[in-house]
Parts: C-alpha cells; sequence; structure tokens
C-alpha cells in the first residue's frame, strides 16, 4: 500500500522530472555549466517570504542528529561542489536540507580549468565534470558569509554551515599545508565544520595527498591550527576520499585520521573510472574528469561499507544518491549523514524530501 508521503514525493518526481527539468535542461542552449550558476543564482536571489513558503511544504520529517559534537536538524545535506561559493546559501534550508557544504573554495581565486568542463548524461542519470575548483577564493565567501551575519553555531541559515577547502592549482603540492592552512585559518569563524578536499581529479596531483605520509602532515597541521584557533571548542574537520582508493591505502589513510584527530570522513567524491554508462553515452568516457551519479552508487556503498569496517570515526555518505533507497543503504552501511548533488539535479527536492520523510537512519556518533 502507497502511503501519503510516499504519493507526494512520487508527484513532486513526477512534477519535477516532466515539467521543471526538461525546461532547465534546455536554459542557455543546454549549455549545463550556464544552467547551473544560473539556478544557484535564482535560488539565492529567492525573498524570504519565498523561502519560508517552501520551508513550509519541503522542510518537514526531518531527523534530528548530533555528529561530531554539531547539532543537525536533518541528515541530508548538499554536497560540495553544487554552491561552489555560497551563493545559495540562504535557500537550502527552506529546500528540506539539514545542513550545507559550500565550496570547494581555495585560498586564492582561480577560474578552474578550460571549458567545457561539464558534461550531463541523462540516460547514464549522471554527470562528468572537471571544474577544477573554480571559485571566488576563501576571503570573498568568508566575506559573504559575514555579509549574512553567519557564524559558528549560531544557526543563522537555519542549519549548520560546512565548507569544503582544496590546494589552489598554482600551489605547489610541497606548500599545500600552508595554503590549505589559510583557508582555514578564514573560513573557520564562519563554518560549523571544514572539509579537506584532498580527492578531487580535476586538479593535477591533488590525490597525491591521500598517501599515508601527505595525509598525516596535512591533517596534523589543520588539527592543529583548530585548537589555537580555539582551544575549548575545535571546529570539527573532515576528510575527503576518493572511491578508487585501493584497500591497503584506504587502511591507512583511516588509521591516520584517527591517530592525527580529524572527526570525520565524507566517502566519496567522484570516481576516475567509467563503468555504468549507457551504451548511448560510453563516447563520453573519454572525457577527462570525475563522474559522479547512478554509475557511482554501487561504489559509493562499497567503500563507505569499507570505512565502516575500519574506523569509529563519524561518516557522511556521498555519491551515487539518486533515490531515497541509496540514502538508506548508506545509512544501513554505517553513515550518519548523506550528501546529495547530482540526484538533486536529476531529482530535484523529491529526492531530499523522500530521504527526509523516508529513510530509517542507522547509528550516529
Amino acid at each position: 500500500m502507497v502511503t501519503v508521503d510516499e504519493l507526494l514525493i512520487r508527484t513532486l518526481r513526477a512534477g519535477y522530472a516532466g515539467c521543471v527539468r526538461p525546461v532547465l535542461f534546455r536554459l542557455n542552449g543546454g549549455d549545463p555549466e550556464e544552467i547551473h550558476h544560473q539556478m544557484v543564482g535564482v535560488l539565492g536571489e529567492l525573498p524570504a517570504s519565498v523561502l519560508d513558503v517552501m520551508a513550509q511544504f519541503l522542510a518537514s520529517s526531518m531527523d534530528p542528529v548530533t555528529v561530531a559534537g554539531i547539532d543537525f536538524p536533518g541528515r541530508v545535506g548538499v554536497a560540495a561542489g553544487l554552491d561552489k561559493d555560497g551563493m545559495a546559501a540562504r535557500a537550502w534550508a527552506a529546500m528540506g536540507y539539514g545542513f550545507a557544504e559550500l565550496g570547494t573554495v581555495t585560498a586564492k581565486a582561480q577560474p578552474g580549468n578550460k571549458a567545457p568542463r561539464l558534461f550531463r548524461l541523462p540516460h547514464s542519470q549522471a554527470i562528468i565534470n572537471r571544474m577544477g575548483f573554480n571559485n571566488s577564493g576563501v576571503e570573498a565567501m568568508a566575506a559573504r558569509l559575514d555579509q549574512w551575519g553567519v557564524y559558528r553555531g549560531n544557526g543563522v541559515l537555519g542549519h549548520p554551515i560546512g565548507v569544503s577547502i582544496g590546494k589552489t592549482k598554482t600551489t605547489a603540492l610541497d606548500a599545500a599545508n600552508e595554503d590549505y592552512l589559510h583557508s582555514l585559518r578564514t573560513i573557520a569563524p564562519h563554518a560549523d565544520y571544514v572539509a579537506i578536499n584532498v580527492s578531487s581529479p580535476n586538479t593535477e596531483g591533488l590525490r597525491s595527498l591521500q598517501s599515508r605520509r601527505a595525509v598525516e602532515s596535512l591533517t596534523s597541521a589543520l588539527v592543529e591550527e583548530t585548537v589555537k584557533l580555539d582551544s575549548v571548542d575545535p571546529i570539527p574537520l573532515f576528510v575527503k576520499l576518493a572511491p578508487d582508493l585501493v584497500e591497503a591505502d584506504l587502511t591507512e589513510v583511516l588509521a591516520v585520521c584517527a591517530a592525527t584527530g580529524v572527526s570525520g570522513i565524507i566517502a566519496t567524491n567522484t570516481t576516475i573510472t567509467r563503468d555504468g554508462l549507457h551504451a548511448s553515452e560510453r563516447h563520453l568516457a573519454s572525457q577527462a574528469g570525475g563522474l559522479s551519479g547512478a554509475p557511482l552508487t554501487a561504489k559509493a556503498l562499497a567503500f563507505v561499507e569499507s570505512i565502516a569496517s575500519r574506523t569509529e570515526l563519524p561518516i557522511m555518505g556521498s555519491g551515487g544518491i539518486m533515490t531515497p533507497r541509496d540514502a538508506q543503504r548508506l545509512f544501513d552501511a554505517g553513515s550518519q549523514l548523506v550528501q546529495v548533488y547530482t540526484g538533486f539535479i536529476y531529482s530535484g527536492p523529491a529526492l531530499v524530501m523522500g530521504i527526509n520523510r523516508l529513510c530509517v537512519p542507522g547509528r550516529t556518533r
């Protein structure tokens, strides 16, 4: 028997897929990057009166949880990359999100990689991107959050704010620590947690920072800095890992994260593999960049299961969440929170509502 919640979610999903998404996908000549910018821009300009109406319909039946000392009003959040510069930060709570991870931002503003760099694969329910951390810089984001009165713990936007930080492209790998430290110092007053992105495939050499020695050096420096910034209540740090890590490397990285005092793990980033593409879109497999969406679903689940069996650190599950069932499997595998991006592009607000209303989370830490 179909419940009222299931009927509502199916109706919302059908309306988005049948009416809204086709229009969105045709805007700006179908250019996915321009459409993305326009969508985020529109969300960022919505007046409070409209956001209040949206919240009444979309932001209900959320399941509060405390993870890493942070009180989350709900367990599904915005994944990094959806709102790189925090332009729409005031809108995400109204859409039912329990937190939003902004960024990835870098110490210096940078344009990212050469376009075209974002490819939509609708038959595969996937996206390939090689954006390259295009952003206005961490200082611009800090200034925007400051303008809105967003400070750690004050809940002005209705939920916690995380900020993902990455390495500036022009910064040498041996100088990466100071690059990340600058971003941490700048954004810490305005974020409830900081995510350390060492797993994007779109900045040359970045994934080498997932080696045991590099992770130990970087996380030690960043954790030490959080204590300097606030010795009583240091800001939590989460490390975002790639799903392409081999088992031996994963075991080492998790051990280092636990030893250096990292607060949690985000699993996963995009993958450089190309399994699961629809036959009509396999010609896009040669495009460089990270693959997200449905082809990542099984890989992300296996990765979360592997992490949960190796560490007691809290896990944010991310990658391949296209349906509430996908989120439920990540909860069952050991995730305390989940993040969505590509699934939101293809399913719209129905996905967030479905996770909030239909999923039954497992353990918390």
